[in-house]
């Protein structure tokens, strides 16, 4: 009776231990699947919210000489350089052009040169590294000391070298950024192209009779474009600033082309005397770059694997 008695009691104090430590394990772990789980909202909103923004950026470039007022190349020269005013919301420029025509029209260049751009770069960089990756040997040495060649100059400076030996020219300046930002798409994809291929499900794949244009358009490829997409999304911004740059210096879009940073050079003159003719375009490409830029770092936050709650 005694034995039974101590035995009794030794489970009884089991079963306590137990339930004491699943009452602490999910007052631990609660408030944090709870935490995860509306900071995963809040980033989800502000995905909804910027998606929406970068949208009627896009929307209003494509639909940009429906939706001006006037004009954006018609020139009035007795109606140059009005202050902005409800006939002209953001003034003329020197020539009597409207300014917000011109802005609007100019998101077209400026825009849509940069979403092709980051598509070039990030597809040639990606099909490069993934080349590199999976063949290895020569190959691969020789490709990553040519990209090694590009990341060693500055950005900008290769940028104006390789478009002035080209000319001036919008599609010369996107062919001067493609050439520096390639380097960095090819190195992401061959790193990760690395660490997929060693892994367990690759061999199965090969056991199971796959060819390598199957493994790499069925396994290789939508394993890594989390990566690549992260890196594009967070380019746009940059590579907008780059031609802006280069037509700003006069080696991207060309008068009377409506662009923002080719208007800007055209205005520089006047900041102190007709800020509003520099100051549109400047403000266009501001908001333009921070609505990308936010959007970017959002998908990073959305896409990162610590967001994921269990």
């Amino acid at each position: 009776m005694r034995e039974a008695s101590e035995r009794k009691n030794f489970i009884e104090e089991e079963d306590t231990t137990e339930v004491k430590k699943s009452v602490k394990h999910a007052s631990e772990t609660g408030p944090t699947v709870r935490v995860q789980k509306i900071k995963k909202n809040r980033i989800k909103g502000k995905l909804i919210v910027f998606l929406i923004l970068a949208g009627a950026l896009l929307f209003v470039s494509l639909f940009a000489r429906q939706l001006c007022p006037y004009d954006p190349y018609k020139q009035d020269l007795s109606a140059a350089l009005q202050s902005p005013s409800p006939e002209h919301l953001m003034g003329t420029d020197r020539f009597g052009r409207d300014l917000l025509s011109r802005i609007i029209m100019g998101s077209q260049a400026s825009i849509y040169s940069t979403l092709l751009l980051v598509l070039i770069v990030s597809v040639v960089g990606t099909i490069f590294g993934v080349f590199c990756g999976w063949k290895g040997g020569k190959v691969d040495s020789v490709l990553m000391r040519i990209s090694d060649i590009f990341l060693a100059f500055p950005e900008l400076v290769f940028a104006l070298a390789v478009a002035g030996v080209l000319g001036g020219g919008i599609q010369n300046a996107i062919f001067a950024m493609a050439a520096i930002a390639w380097p960095k798409y090819a190195r992401i994809a061959r790193s990760q192209t690395l660490a997929q291929k060693e892994t367990p499900y690759m061999y199965a794949a090969r056991l199971s009779g796959d060819t390598t244009f199957q493994m790499i358009f069925k396994h290789i490829l939508p394993n890594i474009m989390g990566p690549v997409l992260v890196t594009a999304m967070l380019d746009i911004g940059t590579m907008m600033m780059g031609l802006s740059g280069l037509s700003y210096l006069g080696l991207g879009a060309m008068p009377p082309t409506a662009e923002w940073g080719s208007m800007m050079s055209e205005s520089r003159s006047m900041l102190q005397t007709y800020p509003w003719v520099t100051l549109s375009p400047g403000v266009a490409i501001f908001i333009s770059v921070m609505i990308f830029n936010l959007l970017g770092d959002t998908v990073r936050d959305y896409l990162d694997p610590r967001q994921r709650t269990k």
